[in-house]
């Protein structure tokens, strides 16, 4: 079963369950994905929709800061609700080791000596860490390596 199947599946779960929180979360995963599909004229696949779950997930980490400056912590929580909903559908995340022996690899593969060659590492750690590890903390850490 597919990621877009299983998150069918689970909106019909939670609409038996009456589970409407999870429905409603689930409901703008799905309006998400659709909107993606039409804007592109193509069907998601698996890595897509983790792309789209990617973004959601930021968008709702910068709201949550946003809401807890502002003293709403009602929305603050109604968001990180979201979020947990969300990591759900995410792909196991990586250990820390992981990440750090892909980089090693990368930089190895690529023969990247500086600065200069950050592009090219991450262009090839970017559709393999992608979903399992977080992005901005691999781009620290492929500078720190390449500067080192």
């Amino acid at each position: 079963m597919n990621l877009k199947q299983q998150i069918t599946e689970d909106m019909k779960a939670a609409m038996r369950a009456g589970d409407t929180r999870r429905r409603d979360a689930i409901r703008l995963l799905q309006a998400a994905i659709k909107q993606r599909e039409v804007d592109e004229r193509i069907v998601l696949d698996d890595a897509a929709v983790v792309a789209v779950i990617e973004k959601m997930l930021k968008q709702r980490s910068d709201s949550i800061t946003q809401y807890e400056a502002a003293h709403r912590q009602d929305l603050a929580d109604a968001e990180k609700y979201e979020v947990d909903v969300l990591r759900g559908y995410m792909p196991e995340a990586l250990s820390d080791a992981e990440v750090e022996g892909a980089v090693t690899d990368a930089i190895l593969a690529t023969g990247a000596k500086g600065q200069q060659d950050m592009g090219r590492v991450m262009a090839v750690l970017k559709p393999r860490l992608s979903g399992r590890a977080d992005m901005g903390k691999v781009s620290a850490l492929v500078r720190t390596k390449l500067l080192s």
